[in-house]
């Protein structure tokens, strides 16, 4: 007789089912309960809880390009299941064997807390007497997401893709899988829709990240691939249905090779998995709620200051003393509690393949840069400092003199891109390096807050001192999260902004440790507005850093759009502040007053999209955030030809007391509430932005 494994935990429920056989199936990952009989039995092979593929072996199956019918990872037999907690909350590990390689693997599948959300992923052990080579290796596998439905797979699924780009992050576009070419046309087919990247940049097409839902039984699942290197993610066809499988770095897709040695061990990456049986809002709070679980602790996300940076559509990457007092001065008047200096002050003169040493330059600053950054303190307010650590500029003056492995190597040579070398943090000295260099900014200049920029891709990785280009890579990309760690546990109250020009390494492996993740470099801020309201389903308001940048000759409807962009958010102010006039100043001011009364909720808050998720060349649009005390609602209006428009409030799950403008409080905007039907209707200017404010009623 088969055993059945049925796990029921903070509101999702796990079956697994060992054969006569000892083959694992993983049948089931939900929110509610298994229905038995929904799966045929001559069918439960493609229910596989791993996935591996070893060099050397056959992929037993007509597969194409799909990670089906994989070997070892069908011969893999049952050895046991513990079920226990630990500080992170209950943890399932699934041990299975390989009789003929001797390579045992085990699944662990942890749950976050109460959050909902379930992290997986497989380590593999080689007990063997030979090396196994590793070609392929799941963190997550599912199938029979469509299992629930009465109609043909192919009918009832969608999924939706984060696409992003430079300038155009966080666009979340919704397909079915025959707009993606995949049809049901027999029992199984060799279709897959697929996404992978490959490189340090990890989010510069796609994010790791997704949703798939059977749009019948709103079965969905969001999920996240936890790495900040290569990954990959597929939706395929087997036995009647389609499945859902994510991975780390691959042979195939990223040039990944791992050769296992008796008595070696490796890790997957993780993935982060919520189910959610009533839709992609909901498994978005879910993920919310994981986000914030999973983090390094901080005051920075307890706190959200209000954060200047010269930069955008302001000094450029050209910063000087001379240029910094006006700013800093009218920074502090405004209400800013950090002032950062981004690009540009390590330079006398062009330096973008000349980084590397991050001195001050002295033609900048002819005082020292000290001199600056105490001028920021005395104005009440903690300097920072842009760098971009991870890389080297080929024609910095000591690149040549340092060892060719401190950096990325393929083919005997240092891998370029864009004028940089990429340094390799396996490398001791790599470390050491850079300890030294945030150290002198923190120790010796004062420094309170850096923007760790990363403006290259190092592609499929480095050859020296690995198996493979991409072993190298994802070896490497473990040592900078160390690396990570070690320097926040060094300076703790010290903040690291995430940035990869704007968001093109958005991954929330890097967002477990940072407090802060820049958004974008988009610079026409009635662009930016779609980027910022879609940004919170794939990271925590507190974390997602806004531009607000007025152009010195805005007029009051821009200067209050740019704000409200950032308002449910993180503000990232910038622009030339000394030259706005005093109308401008104090619609900045009012936005900066109210934001400080509501950034505690905004910790709190949960989004909510009552048009939809947002999209390039929406002409109105909106963003909420939800928390227990209030909910506020952002709505934007570009172009788009209606007077007023109309909102459901539903997405509040409350019942809506009242509605009030918040901000700004003295443009024109006309509103009012039904009630009855918990309907809100705004008419507003085009190319306008306005913050309400949503109470409830009580509870009875």
């Amino acid at each position: 007789m088969s055993r059945i494994y049925e796990i029921e935990e903070s509101g999702v429920f796990l079956v697994l089912e060992v054969s006569d056989e000892g083959e694992v199936f993983f049948l089931h990952c939900q929110r509610n309960p298994f229905r038995k009989g929904t799966i045929p039995e001559k069918e439960k092979s493609g229910y596989r809880l791993i996935e591996i593929e070893a060099a050397g072996e056959d992929q037993d199956d007509h597969h194409g390009s799909k990670y089906t019918g994989t070997l070892p990872g069908r011969r893999l037999k049952f050895e046991g299941l513990s079920d226990e907690c630990n500080d992170r909350g209950r943890c399932i590990t699934v041990i299975q064997t390989d009789p003929e390689t001797g390579l045992m693997a085990k699944s662990i599948l942890q749950f976050a807390g109460k959050t909902g959300v379930l992290e997986s992923k497989t380590v593999v052990e080689n007990r063997g007497r030979e090396a196994v080579g590793l070609t392929y290796l799941s963190s997550f596998c599912l199938n029979g997401l469509t299992k629930q439905s009465d109609c043909p797979w192919d009918e009832s699924a969608f999924v939706m893709v984060p696409s992003n780009s430079w300038y155009g992050e966080f666009q979340w576009k919704r397909f079915t899988l025959p707009e993606l070419g995949m049809y049901r046309v027999f029992d199984y087919s060799t279709k897959r829709i697929s996404y992978s990247a490959t490189g340090t940049w990890t989010s510069s097409e796609f994010l790791p990240m997704g949703y798939v839902e059977d749009q019948v039984s709103q079965n969905g699942w969001y999920f996240s691939i936890v790495h900040n290197g290569s990954w990959h993610w597929e939706i395929g066809d087997s036995r009647n249905q389609i499945y859902l499988q994510l991975s780390g770095p691959t042979e195939n897709e990223n040039h990944w090779y791992k050769s296992l040695k008796p008595g070696e061990s490796f890790e997957s990456v993780t993935a982060a998995v919520a189910p959610t049986d009533i839709g992609f809002e909901d498994a978005a709070a879910r993920m919310t709620s994981w986000r914030r679980f999973v983090r390094r602790k901080n005051q920075d996300n307890e706190k959200l200051p209000v954060i200047f940076n010269d930069f955008m559509n302001c000094l450029g990457g050209d910063p000087t003393a001379e240029k910094e007092y006006p700013l800093i001065d009218a920074a502090a008047e405004i209400g800013c509690e950090y002032y950062t200096i981004d690009a540009g002050w390590y330079a006398n003169g062009s330096w973008w393949s000349r980084v590397g040493e991050w001195e001050p330059a002295e033609k900048r600053w002819p005082d020292g840069i000290g001199k600056v950054l105490s001028y920021i303190r005395e104005k009440g307010m903690i300097p920072g400092l842009w760098l971009e650590l991870e890389v080297m500029g080929i024609h910095c003056p000591i690149a040549q003199e340092l060892p060719d492995n401190w950096f990325f190597m393929r083919h005997g040579k240092r891998v370029i891109d864009h004028g940089r070398y990429q340094f390799d943090f396996r490398n001791p000295e790599v470390k050491k390096f850079a300890d030294d260099v945030i150290r002198r900014l923190v120790e010796e200049y004062g420094a309170g807050y850096i923007k760790m920029d990363y403006n290259i891709n190092a592609g499929i990785g480095t050859e020296e001192g690995a198996d493979s280009a991409g072993d190298g890579l994802l070896s490497h990309n473990r040592a900078y999260l160390e690396w990570l760690d070690h320097i926040f546990e060094t300076y703790p109250e010290l903040i690291i902004e995430n940035c990869g020009s704007g968001g093109m390494r958005i991954t929330d492996a890097l967002l477990s440790r940072h407090s802060i993740q820049s958004s974008s470099d988009q610079t026409d801020y009635l662009s930016y507005a779609a980027i910022s309201a879609a940004a919170p389903a794939a990271i925590t308001p507190e974390q997602n850093a806004v531009w607000s940048y007025p152009l010195y000759d805005a007029d009051a409807e821009q200067t209050a759009f740019n704000m409200v962009n950032a308002m449910l958010m993180r503000i990232h102010q910038s622009g030339h502040l000394a030259r706005l006039s005093e109308e401008n100043k104090e619609l900045i001011r009012e936005a900066i007053g109210y934001y400080k009364k509501i950034r505690c909720l905004i910790r709190q808050s949960v989004p909510f999209w009552p048009m939809g998720l947002p999209a390039f060349r929406d002409q109105r649009f909106a963003l909420g955030a939800a928390c227990g005390e209030c909910a506020h609602l952002a709505i934007w209006r570009i172009d788009d030809e209606a007077d007023e428009t109309a909102l459901s409030l539903k997405g509040v799950k409350r019942r809506v007391k009242s509605v009030r403008l918040v901000y700004p409080s003295g443009l024109p905007c006309e509103y009012s509430l039904d009630k009855e039907k918990q309907v809100l209707t705004v008419a507003q200017p085009k190319k306008s932005a306005r913050l309400f404010r949503i109470e409830y009623e009580e509870e009875v």
